[in-house]
Formats: structure tokens, sequence, C-alpha cells
């Protein structure tokens, strides 16, 4: 018996060490360690931007009570994807048009009528961007035909101020306008599902820094004024950003 056992664990060490079967396993691929491979892709998709409103005084008087009305924006992107595993590194380009629009009561100018009531206010922006977000992900699923990631990172902005307009609506004040920082940044979260080649994702954008940079209008009486002289308007906001998009990997 002790014999046989012998022969037994000394065949099975023969095969195992065999040159031929140790050729074998080192065929095999090793999933977990894959080699990094890059991908190319495109995307388009829709927005919808919405304005949190930090400061906004008119005619000295603070406005707490601000609405936001959504409106649909538009972008398109290309990117690199560069993966390592179920890890993935992804700048992007992207042009897009962010539209957003708040409303809220117009305060009385001082000298109005006391039969005056405060009429309802809009502030309408229409804003082409020059987006470059860098995001690292994961693939909590990763199969061959579909995955499900999750990703994050920081996005800079570009606003082309040439095709960009902000707009006010029914304010008591002539020729308002408000001068945007051009270059801002954001943070960016989302979540993207690839069915083959065909992947959605959504995402939310978190504005960090104020967009208006500097805002001015002209009185009743044509008496030009500004922000500067700490009086009559200040207007800060950061624009926050859901958005939803089809693309293809290449």
């Amino acid at each position: 018996m002790h014999g046989r056992l012998g022969i037994m664990i000394t065949v099975f060490c023969a095969l195992a060490f065999h040159p031929a079967v140790t050729r074998a396993q080192k065929a095999v691929p090793d999933t977990v360690q894959s080699t990094t491979s890059v991908n190319f892709g495109v995307k388009v998709g829709f927005n919808s931007t919405l304005s949190l409103v930090s400061d906004l005084v008119v005619n000295d008087m603070p406005i707490s009570e601000v609405q936001n009305n959504y409106k649909i924006g538009y972008f398109a992107s290309a990117f690199i994807r560069v993966n390592f595993s179920r890890h993935f590194l992804q700048p992007e380009v992207t042009y897009s048009i962010n539209r957003s629009s708040i409303t809220f009561s117009d305060p009385i100018l001082s000298g109005a009528p006391s039969a005056s009531i405060m009429g309802q206010a809009e502030l309408t922006s229409s804003m082409h961007c020059i987006e470059i977000p860098v995001l690292y992900g994961y693939h909590i699923i990763k199969e061959d035909f579909y995955s499900l990631a999750v990703f994050g990172g920081p996005k800079f902005n570009y606003i082309w101020s040439k095709n960009s307009n902000v707009t006010f609506v029914n304010f008591a004040r002539q020729e308002l306008g408000d001068a945007l920082q051009p270059l801002n940044a954001s943070f960016t979260l989302g979540v993207s599902v690839s069915i083959s080649r065909v992947f959605f994702d959504f995402r939310y954008d978190l504005g960090i820094n104020n967009l208006s940079r500097h805002d001015s209008y002209t009185l009743p009486n044509d008496q030009p004024s500004s922000n500067s002289d700490g009086t009559h308007i200040s207007f800060r906001r950061r624009d926050c950003v859901l958005s939803f998009s089809l693309g293809l990997l290449f």
C-alpha cells in the first residue's frame, strides 16, 4: 500500500513540473494583471444647469428667495481612456452650451411711487464653454460584453465670452451687464454603463468658484453705477450641471 502511494506521488510530481505542463500553465492569461490598453471615444448629450446663488444684493437689499428655472443645454466630447485592469484615466475635451435661468422679486428703487410693487425679475444665462475634465474611474463590474463604472475628478472650464450672454428681464435698472469669469473649475462625479462599444453616462458637476466677475447697470436718471463702489448690486453664484450622454468607444 505504501509502495503504491509513493509511486503515485512520484508520478504526480513529475507531471506537475514537466516542462510541457509548465508552458501550458503560463499560456493561460492572467485577467487581473492585464496589459494596459487605450481607447478613444466620442459622445454627445444634454445638460441642465442649476445656479447656486450665495449672494444677491439689489438696491442694497439682500435677496434670499431665488427660484431656479431649468433649461436644457447641449454638448459634444472626445476623450482618451487609458485602462489599468479595472481602473482607468480619462481626459476629455468638451464643447458645451450651458443654459440657466433664475427669477426673484426685484426690490423697489428708492424714490419710486408709494403704490409701486416689486416685479418678478429674471436673469437668463447662455454660456458657450470649452471644458477639460480629467477623470479617474473604477469598474465595479467588468465583463467582456458589459461593464459598470464610477468616476470622478476635476474639470477646468473656459467660457467663450464672445458667444455667451446674460440677459436681464423686468429689472427697474437699465443696461444691466454681467461680466463672467473666463476660467472656472468644478468637480465631477458620475456613473457609466457600457454595452459592447456603446456607453451611457450620467454625471454631476459641482462648481467651485464664483462665475460673476463684475456687474454694472444704469439707473433711470442715466447715472451709471457698478458694484465697484460697494453698493447697489452684488451677485455671486456657482453653476452645478446635471448631464446625460450617449457615446461610442473605439
